[in-house]
């Protein structure tokens, strides 16, 4: 079923087609609370309500093309994982800009391309939650930290220095495991 017939009919409520719609976006959804949360488990309890807060509000989606309900999806489920971090606190891990490190060593383009996407993927769910939020919003969802420090109720220096304090971590990740397996 193509994506304007199936917002369709979940908008009136039909339950197969409900059901096509988990089927067919559950995952790449699930990969996406799973980036913003970390931790497998919680990730899921989050899509579980990510998907009746989508299911609710689908009166609210208009379709714009092809792509869209993807991208609407997406965005309601992003929202899910903010409100999460937001209402369990998760967001209070922030650093002043004067404690991140000065300088930090940048692995090259050419370790950092022999590293698996698994393993990328595994250095940023590790991080700690308010440094992998900004990180995720700031290079997946290409927010500015303006738009970064409203969505998250936090200042813009909080933000950069977020961001800045992820790529640090990530930088020492990437070099240790080219260094143990290059």
């Amino acid at each position: 079923m193509e994506e304007q017939e199936l917002s369709e009919r979940c908008k009136l409520g039909d339950n197969a087609a409900r059901k096509e719609l988990y089927d067919k976006f559950s995952n790449r959804l699930f990969g996406l609370c799973l980036r913003y949360i970390g931790d497998r488990d919680t990730a899921r309890d989050v899509l579980h309500d990510g998907f009746l807060k989508l299911f609710q509000c689908f009166g609210q989606f208009s379709y714009r093309g092809e792509g869209s309900l993807r991208a609407w999806l997406e965005r309601v489920m992003i929202n899910e994982a903010l409100q999460y971090l937001r209402h369990n606190n998760q967001m209070n891990n922030q650093i002043s800009i004067d404690d991140a490190q000065e300088v930090y060593d940048m692995p090259s383009v050419d370790n950092v391309s022999v590293i698996s996407e698994q393993v990328l993927m595994k250095f940023i769910s590790e991080l700690p939650d308010g440094y992998r939020t900004v990180f995720n919003l700031y290079t997946f969802e290409e927010k500015s930290h303006k738009e970064i420090a409203e969505l998250l109720h936090i200042n813009e220096k909080s933000s950069a220095s977020q961001l800045y304090r992820a790529k640090a971590v990530l930088a020492k990740r990437i070099n240790e495991w080219v260094k143990e397996n290059g």
